[in-house]
């Protein structure tokens, strides 16, 4: 039974550092050994890259948003890269060639990291800023981002993701709860040294730290800052550069995300080597802590359960962390078949906390058996 309590303490041990211990250590830290950016006025050239596949609903939108940007207009560029696109994406676009768009349509699908690499490679300006066709952008976003470059040290500059949860439903609320909770480990993260990965819907990257991403990438958000920390850069967060969405309103919505996003996740383990060598990779401690474990949590939870179970007997401690187990599953199962629960928030979080932990555990098995995982749907 000295096995059973072992592994029931390294579970539990696994589960408390990774979602507590953690984001509470790289806030002392952040606290009182904080590195600043040193922030400027600052006017490049720019070019905003946007990777499209088949979004006649959303890319004028996008456009306007993105020619809407406080900036000179001379210094900026939008690019717009059609991923195969056989909508009528291609031809709203080139309505605004006049306006300073550029089209990049290419005939195949391949993915967004093969465009992105495409597109990136023909840009000659100083930065560039990536973002997603869905989310928004506020009118300063391109500014703020810029300004973080004044300072040599940053490499890649995340914009922060603001969701709008009016008229959202309790799945919805749940989602933002938890991306609050993940932007509060990334603002302290970024005080520390970098970010483990960016907003993929708002970055920038300074030209000459991007390193062309295999074309099976299916976190360029996360693979193409940590190349530039690799190479001696910074990756920060900028929390006055906007970019707006509404939460995922369903399960099946964030369900795809997730589990793609958890493939990804698997993918950066199997294929970049250098962000596990200690020597290579300045913020180690952080990648592994805040994307590795995360991996693992879901299994530590089930490893939780099953050891409680097997030796509740010999304390009552153990008999009491069993009723508070029972107590967070019932919550979120609670919520799960009584959508009326959600006005109740700890069973708002409590359904979020499983499911998306459930999504993490399939996305291994994506990863295992989908090699187009890349290929976003």
């Amino acid at each position: 039974m000295v096995l059973i309590e072992t592994a029931f303490a390294v579970s539990l041990g696994m589960v408390v550092y990774t979602f507590i211990g953690y984001p509470l250590i790289i806030w002392i830290v952040a606290k009182f050994r904080p590195r600043l950016v040193r922030r400027a006025d600052f006017e490049p050239d720019v070019a905003i890259v946007i990777v499209a596949h088949n979004e006649m609903q959303n890319i004028e939108g996008k456009l306007e948003t993105c020619l809407a940007q406080d900036y000179p207009k001379e210094r900026i560029r939008v690019l717009v890269a059609s991923d195969g696109s056989n909508d009528d994406t291609n031809e709203i676009v080139t309505t605004y060639v006049n306006l300073g768009v550029q089209l990049l349509a290419f005939d195949q699908r391949r993915g967004k990291a093969a465009c992105l690499n495409d597109a990136i490679e023909s840009c000659s300006e100083e930065i560039i800023v990536l973002t997603d066709v869905r989310q928004r952008l506020d009118k300063d976003a391109v500014r703020s981002l810029v300004r973080n470059f004044s300072d040599p040290t940053i490499g890649a500059a995340s914009g922060t993701l603001e969701f709008k949860t009016d008229g959202t439903t309790g799945f919805g609320r749940g989602v933002d709860a938890y991306w609050r909770y993940e932007l509060f480990i990334r603002r302290q993260e970024s005080c520390v040294h970098s970010t483990v990965g960016v907003t993929g819907a708002l970055y920038a990257l300074r030209r000459r730290c991007f390193r062309k991403i295999p074309n099976d990438t299916i976190l360029d958000d996360v693979v193409i800052p940590m190349n530039a920390v690799v190479d001696g850069y910074r990756a920060v967060l900028d929390e006055h550069a906007f970019a707006y969405d509404t939460p995922s309103q369903s399960r099946g919505q964030e369900q795809a995300r997730k589990i793609r996003t958890a493939a990804g996740n698997y993918q950066l383990l199997a294929s970049h080597r250098s962000f596990l060598h200690p020597r290579k990779n300045p913020i180690l401690l952080q990648f592994v802590s805040h994307k590795i474990l995360r991996l693992f949590a879901p299994f530590c939870l089930a490893g939780l359960l099953l050891t409680n179970i097997l030796i509740i007997s010999y304390s009552p401690l153990y008999f009491w962390f069993l009723v508070a187990q029972a107590v967070g599953y019932a919550s979120a199962f609670i919520g799960l078949v009584w959508p009326r629960a959600d006005r109740f928030r700890v069973v708002t979080v409590a359904r979020a906390f499983l499911l998306l932990n459930w999504f993490a555990a399939l996305g291994l098995v994506e990863f295992l058996r989908n090699r187009a995982t890349h290929v976003w749907r």
